[in-house]
């Protein structure tokens, strides 16, 4: 009788062994991936194998299955490509071959299959896992196992994690991949931006994307394209003119540029490709203007992986080895994946059969069945892009005046999320306002009109170009009414960090001596901080955290030549522990000290007898994460000097505090993209409320829920009036009470190889993905 798995984390792979392989294409995050399935597996007490080439070591078995060790991770997690090889394997495609590989597995004992690759891989894994007692049968007729050892692995587990730059895998928000290959495509986009406003010249890019433009619409909308093609979409037949007309009208408003991207699977509606050299052949004979084409290829593919891909795959890696423990027989094969920010199970052939769906709808000419199926997030960014580009100021107005200001400290993506705001405030009929210097302009009057033009250009720009500053307005009420009612603003739009919520806070609580504080307001976090109430993810976050991830792996490998050194690097955040949390997840710290979570000098010393221990393995070098605000009296300064000492004869120590830095940069897409998609959502809002409280020329608006933040919570963008959040926040220290990424604070120590408890009390369960296609035929 077999025994019930253990539910103890650090029992439940006892006695058990699971393989780790990546194949088809390469992707950025791979590594990290392999390296949480390699680590969380020897955490719970599995063996764990490298399958090296893919499903071709696999079948060739010997030495390309090796068992993996804690050290021989170490290093991965900053690598593009994948480590431990891919490979495309006729072999496995044919009954022989996977009898092979069933052999090598059953000789070792490997019963659970982690597959991290794109929707071949892991088709062909589930083909594997369903022959699987088939596979036995031959192998115990033909005598190359004994009837023990198929009895000891009698089932196969199969658990899937997409590694794909394409994002083309339906049932998932991202693959591991999509935001490295992203990264890549904007630097060159801005690059190329910069040299084509020189010129007055049209540029034409082509992304990958053979059946999904998922890259192409993402980039179109974080970098601002005039248009965009891709597979699921084709243009309307009469394209090529409505094309040149917008090119045309984008100059005319003084634009000195255009750009275009191509998905490499573009086509008209008659099937026929639309490649860069048919545009601009096409640019270049109707309007004469300088165009120049570029075919991105295989760069999408390389570099080092972004801080959200490391993360993810990193996440990832956690809940495979977890849904392949959890497992029974009748559990189906499944993938892993991230919606919003929690990490869910799919059925894996499920997910299969809606991504065929897709190219079945593409096909038929169902090209809005092919958006819809493609999910949530597709659809969205799709629909975002059509409302920005599509552009048609509306002749009639609607005597509507928003004021826009950015409050706090400046970060990246702060002129994204005013650009689209202002674009879609126009687009609405109203009549935008841009406030410089935030309450304090807001009281001296410094407000202006903003139109079309007055924003182009922004996506990528890092910083505040309205301006920023930190003052709340309780120091100037007066002055504050006197101006919106002298400029007759109708609502506010206030992107900014804490100060932007508390300041929104203070005007729904002056309400009641000042009515013309009754209008529609909305708050739009934007901080490196993200310690914003009612949002798990504040605009600039992301860009910080790619800076500090960064400047972490050019630490380590500093550290990696010298040996026996341990940096420690102070992150921003206030007493908000996020930035040093996930900094230390992409960037594999050996520890981030944070004040959410309360540390002693006991502690300490169990972090400095770790490092030393650590010294003592192949892998000799340390990297300490301390948030800025962590412990008013353990320094950065203090624990660098206790370290130094306590290290003397084993490693020395060096510090780094990155201060400003993190603040700065361009934009990541991530930020771009949700910036663009938190300020559409704002105006739509404020357009809506403004139906319901507008009266003869009049607003007013008083109750709660006419004050919002729009933040992202789980996996939608939702609105939760201020006044409710009041009791959630702790207004001392600036930070919500309650943070969702603590919980991956465990993850964070595990993979540092601390012995510390997982929590696998909330197991995610497996989600129905087919639900998706109601309503297609």
């Amino acid at each position: 009788m077999a025994q019930p798995p253990s539910t103890d984390p650090n029992q439940m792979g006892v006695g058990r062994s699971i393989a780790v392989l990546t194949s088809g294409g390469d992707a950025q995050g791979m590594n990290a991936a392999v390296r949480a399935t390699v680590r969380v597996g020897i955490y719970t007490g599995a063996k764990v194998y490298f399958v090296h080439e893919g499903y071709q070591g696999l079948v060739d078995g010997g030495d390309n299955i090796r068992l993996a060790t804690w050290e021989s991770v170490s290093m991965m997690l900053q690598l593009g490509g994948t480590v431990i090889g891919s490979a495309r394997c006729q072999d496995f495609r044919t009954k022989e071959g996977r009898t092979k590989a069933a052999c090598n597995l059953v000789k070792l004992g490997i019963t659970n299959l982690c597959v991290i690759g794109g929707d071949g891989s892991l088709t062909g894994a589930d083909q594997f896992r369903t022959e699987w007692s088939e596979l036995l049968a031959i192998l115990l007729k033909a005598g190359k196992v004994t009837s023990a050892e198929a009895k000891a692995s009698s089932h196969l587990n199969i658990v899937g994690m997409v590694g794909s730059i394409d994002n083309d895998f339906c049932g998932t928000d991202m693959t591991i991949g999509t935001d490295s290959a992203l990264h890549r495509i904007i630097e060159i986009v801005d690059a190329i931006t910069t040299t084509a406003q020189s010129h007055q010249r049209t540029f034409i890019l082509e992304v990958m994307g053979r059946h999904c433009g998922y890259l192409a619409c993402v980039t179109a909308l974080a970098c601002g394209a005039d248009w965009v093609f891709i597979p699921e979409m084709p243009p309307e037949d009469g394209w090529e003119e409505h094309l040149c007309r917008r090119l045309t009208d984008q100059r005319g408003r003084g634009s000195r540029l255009n750009i275009i991207i191509v998905a490499e699977g573009a086509m008209d509606r008659s099937g026929k490709a639309i490649t860069c050299d048919n545009v601009k052949e096409l640019v270049s004979t109707k309007l004469g203007f300088d165009t120049r084409t570029t075919i991105l290829g295989h760069v999408q593919r390389g570099g080092t992986p972004s801080a959200f891909d490391r993360i993810l795959a990193s996440r990832m890696g956690v809940e495979a080895v977890m849904a392949l423990l959890q497992a029974t027989p009748e559990t189906p094969a499944c993938v892993v994946s991230l919606s919003g920010n929690m990490a869910v199970r799919l059925p894996l052939m499920e997910c299969v059969q809606v991504t065929k769906d897709v190219t079945i709808a593409m096909a038929e000419g169902r090209f809005d069945d092919a958006v819809m199926l493609r999910g949530k997030s597709f659809e969205n960014n799709w629909n975002t892009y059509k409302m920005l580009a599509h552009v048609h100021i509306p002749e009639k107005k609607s005597n509507i005046n928003i004021a826009i200001l950015n409050v706090g400290a400046p970060c990246a993506g702060m002129n994204a999320a005013v650009r689209s705001t202002v674009r879609v405030g126009l687009l609405q009929g109203h009549r935008m306002l841009a406030v410089h210097d935030s309450f304090d302009g807001l009281a001296h009057g410094l407000i202006e009109p903003i139109d079309w033009s007055g924003v182009a250009g922004w996506t990528g720009k890092g910083g505040s170009n309205l301006g920023t500053k930190r003052a709340l307005p309780q120091d100037f009420m007066d002055e504050i009414s006197l101006n919106i009612a002298k400029f007759n603003i109708h609502a506010l739009v206030i992107i900014g960090g804490f100060e932007a919520f508390a300041g929104g806070l203070q005007i729904v609580q002056a309400r009641e001596k000042f009515e013309e504080l009754c209008i529609p307001i909305v708050v739009v976090p934007a901080t490196v901080s993200n310690n914003v109430p009612g949002s798990d993810f504040s605009i600039g976050a992301d860009t910080a955290l790619n800076t500090i991830t960064m400047t972490c792996d050019r630490i380590k490998q500093s550290a990696a030549g010298t040996k026996r050194r341990v940096f420690i690097v102070e992150t921003m955040g206030g007493h908000c522990g996020y930035l040093a949390t996930m900094a230390g997840l992409a960037s594999g710290a050996d520890f981030a000290y944070i004040y959410e979570e309360k540390f002693n000098i006991h502690d300490l010393e169990l972090n400095v007898e770790h490092l030393v221990e650590k010294m003592k393995t192949t892998v000799k070098r340390g990297l300490i994460l301390r948030n800025e605000k962590s412990n008013a009296n353990y320094t950065t300064d203090f624990i660098f000097n206790l370290y130094s000492e306590e290290g003397k004869g084993v490693f020395d120590c060096r510090k780094n505090v990155l201060g400003h830095m993190q603040q700065g940069g361009t934009p990541s897409p991530f930020d771009r993209n949700f910036a663009t998609k938190m300020g559409i959502k704002a105006v739509l809002w404020l357009t809506d409320k403004l139906n319901d409280c507008y009266r003869h020329g009049r607003v007013f608006a008083n109750s709660p829920d006419s004050a919002c933040v729009l933040g992202m919570k789980k996996r939608s963008l939702v609105f939760q009036p201020l006044s409710e959040l009041k009791d959630l926040t702790d207004f001392e220290h600036r930070i919500p009470k309650t943070q969702w990424w603590l919980k991956l604070r465990p993850i964070l120590k595990i993979l540092a190889k601390y012995k510390t408890d997982l929590d696998t009390t909330e197991k995610a369960e497996i989600e129905h993905v087919i639900k998706k296609r109601a309503g297609v035929p």
